[in-house]
């Protein structure tokens, strides 16, 4: 089995001492990446929540850079301290609290200091699990941990606060703090730490809330951003509260002016000063590691470098996400971001350049109202390779058994920016079995009722990398109606789109039998036939397996059609509600329609992901609780599925079988290539695992429910409806039908339409019986002896 879509930007990652690798804190694990590669090297397995912060222990000397621990918090409740080069659990320390925010200030300190400390300690944002039911009461505390001790130093509550608050560390160890509102909170560190020690603080104020705050690298310097785009820059803060017994902070005699510029009221500074360049609000902030320069970041998606004694300034712009948290490393040459767009860069410095980037699954987008109905969410090829859409006009490529990012395809050419405002989508995307052609839909919003525009454009890859490149643009496929669906026909170059304006058609490639045409550029695709059936709305398509036959849902019922002559072969069916999605069984003559479908190759199985009622996941009592879908696996052969797993997220989830093996390399563990279910749920976390296979899901506690059919309590049919029909007894009913006088009817044709529509005598009989009752009918001649 694997899992994967986790969130690669949920909180800040951290740098090995030797900055070869880089420690992501990824749902209930720590995954650890190669810098140099930018591929997972391994994990840190062993938490049950979201793990919210990593610290990697530094080296104290350079010879001790080949050390490899790091400490590790979660919302379940624990702190836990690792060999990650094993790796191996050294630790544990459980709290019984979530844990949001987690600094070891102590691990920063020089050797000298740290011998001073009676133990390791370290400062947490948790939240109070006995708080309130008042509106506005206080959830967030800020709580001291001995580490060594593995306890929590009971009533010692540093803060308390309406949320738990993220924790910022001077890189020297000597500060922290919180930002609170319209407050900063600094704490001093004791430079002897103890149970009992008391730490001093200072707040800073401002009119506005502040969003994040950095700390400078060796001078007390701190910086904070706000709501509207400004930071704001204390310098000499704490000088008051901070000083020692003699009036001497850090060895410096104490001057205090009453000329304190920027500085509001009472605040313990010298100076403060504020730059404006981000529109919105600011997110990243970070000292370099010499403390010359400044970095921030925020939604506009451009990460500004601020030299510190002048102001000025220089940008990395168009990085196309909003920005979350940038990290230096020990090597002064490498530094990472992380994005909202689920990726993380590694950044040569100084200059600036992405050298590699860390690619996770795109969050959902969601589509402007008027499109939803029409847009599609996933996109699967055989391969295991899923396309999805991105917020920045643009679809993700990504590998499901590798569990990266492949590549991405921008359907525009457009300089996005994360704030500005959408006006194209894309609605569909298909792939061909093979992965080597994409097709999409993209639709430009209209401004005030004018200038809207549909594009079908089909997208051509190499084998090797799966880079797509653009080969043809169609305008307006289908008049002014929008595309319902696309299909690509196997082993061939052609592809059917469908439309509710009533029709579809059939694109090909001008030459199937040559990629690339003799100039080396693709040879481009055109319309070869158009189809319609009573003027009905098109809205689903499918090809056989073998590509004989072409499915076209027309409204309620399905059209089959000779793909290669354009002519209509069957007419099938009339449901009761639009068919949106349609499906060959693998090599079979079944046909099935569902929102969510995946089909086995060469085989008659079938899975479909159905949403359960609200009454099944709020009650206590059933196995679903929590839960609002469940995954069918169907026979054809048989009319109760054979096997079902309960799933979360399940609304706007998709399913596909893909073959491969993890990584790309033979396991003999697996089962063959084409028993691998991927479900994809509504906030594209995934799963992949063999449908087939009991033993593997027991060992990963996923729950699996086979032979329903047998184990069948609920009313299913007839008897949903109408309940249970009576005991049927052959023999009475054989004896009341003797004991019975049959007279026969004067009026046949007023009771011979009684019975069910579909059991109607055919027409001559009926004909023949009304007739027969208009004939005048004579009394028997009585012969007397």
């Amino acid at each position: 089995m694997i899992r994967g879509g986790r969130s690669y930007v949920s909180s800040s990652p951290a740098f090995s001492n030797d900055a070869k690798r880089l420690l992501v804190c990824t749902g209930n694990t720590v995954s650890i990446f190669s810098t140099a590669t930018g591929l997972q090297i391994t994990s840190l397995e062993g938490h049950v929540a979201l793990v919210t912060s990593v610290i990697v222990v530094p080296a104290s000397s350079p010879g001790s850079r080949i050390l490899c621990y790091c400490w590790t918090a979660s919302l379940d409740g624990t702190i836990r301290y690792w060999d990650f080069s094993v790796p191996e659990l050294m630790k544990t320390v459980d709290i019984r609290m979530p844990i949001f925010s987690m600094v070891i200030p102590s691990l920063l300190r020089s050797p000298a200091d740290s011998e001073r400390t009676q133990g390791l300690y370290a400062y947490i944002s948790t939240e109070n699990i006995r708080k309130s039911e008042k509106p506005k009461s206080l959830s967030g505390q800020l709580r001291k941990c001995n580490l060594t001790k593995s306890s929590l130093i009971g009533g010692v509550i540093l803060k308390e606060t309406l949320r738990p608050e993220f924790i910022s560390v001077c890189p020297s160890g000597r500060f922290f703090g919180i930002s609170s509102k319209r407050k900063l909170i600094i704490w001093k560190v004791p430079q002897t730490d103890s149970d009992q020690v008391a730490l001093k603080k200072i707040v800073l104020h401002h009119t506005k809330d502040f969003t994040v705050l950095a700390f400078h690298q060796s001078q007390r310097i701190v910086a904070a951003g706000d709501v509207t785009g400004r930071i704001l820059i204390w310098r000499g803060f704490g000088n008051k509260t901070f000083s020692n017994s003699h009036g001497l902070m850090d060895g410096n005699s104490q001057n205090y002016d009453d000329v304190r510029p920027g500085v509001r009221g009472d605040d313990d500074a010298e100076s403060c000063s504020t730059w404006h360049w981000h529109p919105t609000e600011v997110n990243v902030l970070a000292f370099s590691s010499d403390g010359e320069y400044l970095y921030s970041g925020g939604r506009e998606g451009v990460l500004v470098v601020w030299q510190l004694d002048t102001g000025k300034k220089k940008f990395l712009p168009r990085i196309g996400s909003p920005l979350l948290y940038f990290v230096d490393s020990p090597d002064p040459t490498l530094a990472s971001i992380s994005c909202a767009d689920n990726q993380i860069h590694l950044l040569k410095m100084p200059s600036l350049g992405i050298m590699k980037s860390i690619s996770g699954i795109k969050l959902p987008f969601s589509a402007p109202e008027a499109l939803k109905g029409i847009c599609g969410r996933f996109a699967f090829d055989k391969a295991g390779l899923v396309a999805l859409r991105t917020e920045a006009y643009g679809i993700q490529c990504y590998s499901l058994l590798d569990d990266r990012g492949i590549s991405e395809v921008y359907v525009c050419e457009r300089n996005h920016q994360p704030a500005d405002e959408v006006t194209v989508v894309v609605t569909l995307m298909a792939l061909s079995s093979d992965g080597s052609v994409m097709s999409t839909v993209d639709v430009r919003l209209p401004e005030q009722d004018i200038g809207g525009l549909i594009c079908l454009k089909f997208w051509t890859s190499a084998p090797e990398n799966k880079q797509f490149t653009l080969s043809t643009v169609i305008y307006e496929p289908h008049r002014d109606s929008h595309v319902s669906s696309i299909a690509f026909r196997p082993n061939r170059l052609m592809a059917v789109t469908t439309s509710k304006g009533g029709d579809f058609k059939i694109w090909v490639c001008k030459d199937e039998t040559q990629q690339k045409n003799e100039l080396g550029q693709s040879s481009g695709w055109v319309c070869h036939a158009v189809g319609a059936y009573k003027k009905k709305p098109m809205t689903a398509a499918a090809f056989s397996a073998d590509g004989s036959v072409l499915a076209v849902a027309a409204e309620t019922v399905i059209t089959l059609w000779d793909p290669d002559r354009n002519v209509l072969v069957a007419v099938l069916g009339d449901t009761f509600s639009p068919i949106k999605t349609l499906s060959f069984i693998g090599q079979s003559e079944y046909l099935v329609a569902a929102s969510a479908v995946a089909c086995m190759e060469n085989s008659s199985s079938f899975a479909v992901v159905a949403l359960l009622p609200k009454s099944f996941t709020e009650s206590e009592e059933m196995t679903f609780v929590g839960r609002d879908g469940v995954i069918l696996l169907f026979d054809v052969k048989q009319p109760f599925p054979v096997a079902s797993w309960s799933v979360i997220k399940a609304e706007g989830g998709g399913l596909a079988f893909i073959e491969g093996n993890p990584l790309g390399e033979y396991n003999s563990d697996w089962r063959p290539k084409h028993r691998l279910l991927a479900f994809i749920n509504g906030h594209h976390e995934y799963i992949l695992f063999d449908p087939f296979d009991d033993q593997e899901l027991v060992e990963h506690s996923v729950s699996v429910n086979r032979s329903l059919a047998s184990e069948e309590t609920e009313h299913v049919g007839y008897a949903s409806l109408y309940g249970e029909l009576p005991e049927f007894d052959l023999k009475k009913s054989q004896k009341a039908a003797a004991e019975a006088v049959v007279v026969p009817s004067e009026r046949p044709w007023e009771t011979i339409f009684s019975g069910s529509s579909h059991n109607l005598p055919p027409l001559t009989k009926l004909c023949a019986a009304f007739l027969e009752s208009l004939l005048e009918k004579r009394p028997a001649a009585v012969e007397s002896s």
